[in-house]
């Protein structure tokens, strides 16, 4: 006989991350980004750095700034549309707006050597990680 470990809010866990899969992939189904733009990103990280990537179509590099305070990683914004009254619209779908993100980045990267780059309305990020050297031989004095 097999014994299976009760484990009553595992399926409310997987039920609430589909939920939010489908208002992150289709924002006009949920309020708070109906009518707001909300840039999608990408996270990676690798031995020596984190790389963050967002899609920021129809953005000016002017337009957005990059923070970091306290660990936290803010890229934030505007997507501008065109003055009112300079285009009769017979419908329009896209979102404009100010825009932030935030997000919580691992205490051993180095602040210093962050770079970031803006192409073709995507904004790539770089975060060094703080690579600490380790002496292979060390004498130690015996007191």
């Amino acid at each position: 006989m097999t014994v299976i470990k009760f484990e009553p809010f595992k399926d409310l866990e997987s039920l609430s991350s589909k939920m939010q899969k489908f208002f992150d992939d289709y924002p006009a189904a949920g309020t708070e980004y109906a009518s707001t733009f909300h840039p999608k990103i990408d996270i990676t990280e690798s031995e020596k750095s984190i790389s963050i990537e967002a899609e920021l179509p129809g953005v000016k590099k002017e337009d957005v700034k990059l923070q970091i305070e306290d660990n936290i990683l803010t890229i934030s914004g505007e997507k501008k549309n065109a003055p009112s009254g300079e285009k009769n619209y017979f419908r329009s779908e896209r979102c404009f707006g100010n825009f932030s993100r935030r997000f919580t980045i691992p205490a051993d990267v180095d602040i210093q050597s962050v770079s970031a780059e803006f192409t073709d309305g995507i904004l790539n990020i770089n975060i060094e990680k703080r690579i600490e050297k380790h002496a292979k031989e060390r004498t130690i004095e015996i007191k």
